[in-house]
């Protein structure tokens, strides 16, 4: 029997990744117990998508399982063992504003729940390919010391300064920068999940996301940028542009396309890799053009106000460079654009708010 094991599987990520791999695989495991609505709120929970998850696949077995508590998680590797083909470990606390609340739940969460299952996977099938979902704030706010020119409604990179052309490479150094609390405990789970790869010999990947966006998203103020900003263009709440002229960019890939490069990977894994995994330049946008699109597609004008303070450690522009990872995997490319998916998110949220 192959069996998958996700983490985080009521999620953005997670939950695209059962849809994923629901066909691929003979039981899918879903581990989920919808600590984002204590994070962000009931109207952030995801309750609602694993009723979604389980009405659709028949091959979903879920688990309200909280991943700090290694006991739990132990008795379904236990069950399965070598059996698991795959574990994708979507779950996190994922958001740098909040984590400064509670650092002890922040990092025991991505920290520690992420070595929990670093080590059921070699304990138990040690084998199969781990998937990480890292972040671009593991590069701290290295990025802002970059180059930068203004334009009219973006952030640009100076066009002499040629090697960040195509965006950000896995090159930047992670030191001696302000990560924010969340950056720091993923870089503990991203280190960790490199060692296990390379001093273990295990089949693990690092996948360091930009935005992470699509339909399935459960959007709020402090996480869900595209997701909350539909939200409030739909029902008129307002929305708060922080800092930076609300020209910092942001790149934005699609859930479908980044859980596509976990499954190129799981066919041709290799051992504590790490890719740099956002829209690049194919789908990237400013907050104002981020509105602009939002009120297109809504035919809504939104209601936003500024606040000159921006939030700490945060990007002023960031586009990832994903070139390593199609030098490595040929066959891989993006297939959702930035209006395309707005246009998703926009019709999922219709049926929701």
């Amino acid at each position: 029997m192959n069996v998958a094991v996700i983490s985080g599987s009521n999620g953005l990520i997670g939950s695209e990744s059962v849809s994923f791999f629901a066909d691929k695989m003979d039981l899918v495991i879903g581990i989920d117990n919808d600590q984002r609505a204590y994070f962000f709120g009931k109207e952030a929970s995801t309750r609602w998508n694993r009723e979604v998850i389980e009405s659709k696949y028949s091959n979903y077995k879920h688990y309200n399982y909280d991943i700090r508590n290694y006991s739990d998680l132990e008795l379904i590797f236990k069950e399965y063992g070598s059996d698991i083909k795959i574990v994708v470990h979507t779950a996190a606390q994922p958001s740098h504003d909040w984590a400064a609340k509670e650092p002890i739940t922040d990092f025991t969460i991505n920290a520690n729940g992420t070595l929990n299952f670093l080590e059921l996977t070699r304990i138990y099938c040690e084998k199969a390919v781990f998937i990480f979902t890292s972040t671009n704030k593991v590069y701290g706010d290295t990025p802002n010391y970059l180059p930068l020119v203004e334009l009219d409604k973006r952030f640009e990179i100076a066009e002499n300064h040629a090697y960040f052309a195509h965006g950000i490479d896995e090159q930047m150094s992670i030191d001696n920068s302000k990560h924010s609390v969340f950056g720091a405990s993923k870089v503990a789970a991203d280190i960790m999940v490199q060692e296990y790869g390379k001093y273990f010999g295990m089949n693990t990947g690092v996948f360091r996301g930009g935005c992470l966006t699509g339909p399935q998203h459960s959007g709020a103020q402090l996480h869900g940028f595209l997701s909350y900003l539909m939200k409030c263009a739909i029902t008129g709440d307002r929305y708060t542009v922080f800092g930076y002229k609300g020209k910092q960019v942001r790149d934005n890939i699609h859930a479908w396309d980044l859980v596509n490069m976990f499954w190129h990977f799981y066919q041709a894994p290799k051992q504590g890799e790490v890719y740099n995994a956002g829209g690049g330049r194919f789908a990237n946008c400013s907050m104002l053009e981020g509105i602009d699109l939002c009120e297109k597609i809504t035919g809504n004008k939104m209601n936003y106000t500024y606040s000159e303070t921006n939030r700490i450690g945060d990007h002023i522009w960031y586009i990832s460079d994903c070139n390593k990872f199609k030098d490595h995997f040929p066959g891989w490319d993006y297939q959702y654009s930035l209006e395309v998916t707005l246009t998703q998110i926009f019709e999922n949220l219709k049926s929701r708010v």
